[in-house]
């Protein structure tokens, strides 16, 4: 642990490359590029597996410019103090254009019908007579006043049910932790499923936008297929895992289910039919790229400069305003009576409490202190040695 003014220079690792629009946030303050720095203050990527990497004990944070976080050690971070962000939201758009191209392209059998087109290559004036006659094989369907089923309404979720009901869907979601924030974006004209059950047996096209855990591991099987409809549709454009291929490629071949479209190629989908295997393109637009790297670069700068925390995925979000003052800011163990000894300590030294905020997530906590008088420049290491004695402190810094 470390004790860090906001007038030291504070050094930017990057492991995959980062658009430029998101570098050029660290050009205001004390910031320095350095991607050969064996010891960071803060790392920024995208997909660079991080497992088995050494996290040196002057780094404090790393931001993935994207909303899956499973190429970075989490828990490791966790224990000494990291925070680890990652950027909901940013690639949303780029997501929903997406799932909504492959949900009318896919029941219009257009990727089939434009591969079978390009097979008429050489057979000269007869290509628009077997046009005519051969279009009949790709007759498909409309998606207006079809159900969709959106599971999990977040930032992509909430997108793709607002722009289906204006597409003439009918549109039913679940997810029994919709945010207050999430809620407000949403159309009053999402019908609510009570259960994922409801949902599956009521659509006709199902899209998934969920995190993968262990509850959501292999959710898409073969008792949740028992379920749908006959002929439904399922999208899959966040994670492959979610779906239990074995099952799926049965329920493929049995029609049960219609077509698969998914995000996430491998050899055991690549041969399953009925399939359409996208090479991982959900997010990828110039666009996505740079909002995904000029999020992660402020949170990434915010925190490092005032302590504010938002958007992390192992500390609790906690953000006051940033007047200049010192401010002490703690990563904790959740146990009682840790704010009163940071407290107790700091008024040992005659320095009253101008603000505060105190945050938990699960057996963790995360508190800032501001300081309401002048701190001089030699009580600051004498205040963080104290404050960092105290048990159950994983990480302090006064700023």
């Amino acid at each position: 642990m470390s004790t860090t003014t906001v007038k030291e220079v504070k050094t930017i690792k990057t492991l995959n490359n980062i658009a430029a629009s998101g570098l050029n946030v660290f050009k205001k303050g004390n910031f320095t590029m350095d991607d050969t720095s064996a010891n960071p203050d803060a790392i920024l990527l995208r997909s660079f597996n991080m497992h088995g990497l050494e996290l040196g004990d002057n780094l404090k944070a790393i931001a993935r410019a994207g909303a899956g976080v499973n190429n970075i050690p989490v828990e490791q971070c966790t224990a000494k103090g990291i925070v680890v962000f990652n950027t909901p939201g940013a690639n949303a758009n780029a997501v929903k254009e997406m799932v909504l191209m492959s949900l009318m392209a896919s029941s219009r059998n257009l990727f089939e019908g434009v591969s079978w087109a390009k097979t008429l290559v050489s057979e000269g004036d007869q290509i628009p007579k077997l046009v005519e006659t051969g279009k009949k094989q790709f007759v498909g369907h409309e998606i207006k006043g079809k159900t969709l089923g959106v599971i999990g309404l977040g930032a992509i979720g909430a997108l793709v049910a607002n722009d289906a009901l204006a597409l003439d869907m009918d549109v039913i979601g679940y997810d029994p932790f919709l945010s207050v924030d999430t809620a407000w974006n949403l159309s009053r004209n999402v019908k609510r499923a009570m259960t994922l059950d409801q949902l599956f047996a009521e659509s006709d096209y199902i899209t998934v936008h969920v995190p993968l855990t262990e509850d959501t591991k292999g959710m898409f099987n073969k008792k949740a297929f028992a379920l749908m409809k006959p002929g439904t549709q399922i999208l899959n454009f966040s994670r492959g895992e979610l779906v239990n291929e074995i099952d799926m490629a049965v329920a493929l071949e049995d029609g049960k289910i219609g077509r698969y479209i998914t995000d996430f190629p491998n050899e055991h989908v690549l041969q399953m039919k009925n399939t359409i295997a996208i090479p991982h393109l959900g997010a990828s637009t110039g666009e996505s790229e740079e909002n995904c790297a000029v999020m992660a670069a402020r949170q990434v700068k915010d925190f490092l400069e005032t302590g504010n925390v938002k958007n992390a995925v192992n500390f609790p979000n906690a953000s006051i305003p940033y007047t200049g003052k010192r401010r002490v800011t703690a990563f904790h163990l959740n146990v009682p009576n840790m704010v009163g000894q940071m407290t107790q300590v700091i008024s040992t030294y005659q320095l009253n409490i101008a603000d505060m905020i105190n945050r938990s997530r699960g057996e963790y906590a995360y508190t800032m202190i501001d300081i309401d008088n002048q701190v001089a420049d030699e009580i600051v290491p004498l205040l963080s040695k104290q404050l960092k004695e105290i048990d159950g402190i994983v990480m302090l810094r006064v700023i």
